[in-house]
């Protein structure tokens, strides 16, 4: 995924990976594994960590309870923040979801799988092919 050199060359703002905590609500933080912030965003920065994002990216975990949180709780959350593009990219099932806020809700923008491309609602023209970005994750693969 050449996602930080595609937000870089059209100059949209800056991609930044965990550890980083973003702040949701007074008290409420999340780490994402990776956070979008337009160049809007970039200039309102006051404090030591973000006060929401545009994009975040969560990369699905194996248990159960972090399954649920990664697929119901942050989404809720990251909703009410009004973060306007969640993707969930889950390595078990292939799959790499893109969910738009409207409103107080994501809809599904792309359920994306093997043979597909996922596309970003809020930055136009990105995309990434959903068997890449599983290939570049597996520790399996040639060099």
């Amino acid at each position: 995924m050449k996602w930080p050199l595609f937000v870089e060359e059209h100059s949209l703002g800056q991609v930044l990976t965990a550890p980083l905590p973003v702040r949701l609500w007074p008290e409420k933080y999340r780490e994402p594994d990776i956070v979008f912030l337009s160049s809007k965003r970039m200039q309102q920065l006051t404090g030591n960590y973000p006060e929401g994002a545009d994009l975040v990216m969560e990369v699905v975990s194996g248990s159960d309870e972090d399954r649920r949180r990664d697929l119901e709780t942050k989404r809720k959350e990251y909703a009410l923040a009004g973060i306007a593009e969640y993707w969930i990219i889950d390595p078990e099932n292939h799959q790499i979801t893109v969910l738009r806020l409207d409103g107080e809700q994501y809809m599904v923008h792309g359920e994306c799988g093997t043979g597909q491309q996922a596309a970003s609602v809020l930055l136009d023209e990105f995309k990434v092919n959903v068997d890449a970005v599983f290939a570049a994750a597996d520790p399996k693969r040639e060099q």
